[in-house]
């Protein structure tokens, strides 16, 4: 499936404005990080892009969430590889992150919780005043962006990345598409 037909099914079943924004802000992430490791960009930039199209009815019921949207994408014709990232990406599930897609959706999507948050507390409210020391003292801030869970993000040490060469990476994926996120 092609960008333009996933993005339409992500607003068929995510209406969360919010919610579409992380999701572009993932797909933005996993594209960088597609590019920096010789992988399929289009591919993990759409796994990215569809991983949370169930969140708006599963969100109160975590132990349905990525399960419900591998289903859909299944049924919609997706490949089993970006099924099975967007499955795993729940760690509830407690499934194996085999393929280095698996790891990359499953680190890129609390790091732009973090990133995100960085650029709000900022006078500015952009990210463009963001860069990665400003990222590693907040991460080290626990009570900081609490949501972005900081034990999946150092998950990127899997795809052979340090915490600064993900943040790095993540943050200029996302500066790339600040204006479609308004930040």
């Amino acid at each position: 499936m092609k960008r333009p037909e996933a993005e339409k099914l992500l607003h068929h079943h995510l209406k969360n404005k919010n919610l579409i924004k992380h999701s572009l802000a993932v797909e933005a992430v996993m594209r960088g990080l597609a590019k920096h490791l010789g992988e399929n960009r289009e591919l993990w930039g759409i796994a990215g892009l569809v991983h949370d199209i169930d969140y708006d009815w599963t969100k109160d019921a975590m132990a349905k969430h990525s399960l419900e949207g591998a289903r859909i994408l299944k049924e919609n014709g997706f490949s089993e590889d970006l099924v099975y990232a967007v499955k795993v990406h729940n760690h509830i599930h407690g499934l194996p992150r085999i393929s280095l897609l698996d790891k990359a959706l499953y680190a890129a999507d609390p790091v732009t919780g973090l990133i995100t948050a960085g650029a709000l507390i900022l006078k500015e409210k952009k990210l463009s005043s963001v860069d990665v020391p400003f990222l590693i003292k907040r991460f080290a801030e626990k009570s900081f962006a609490r949501g972005a869970n900081r034990e999946t993000i150092l998950s990127c040490t899997e795809l052979g990345l340090t915490l600064e060469e993900f943040l790095s990476i993540s943050l200029s994926a996302m500066q790339e598409i600040s204006q479609e996120i308004g930040l």
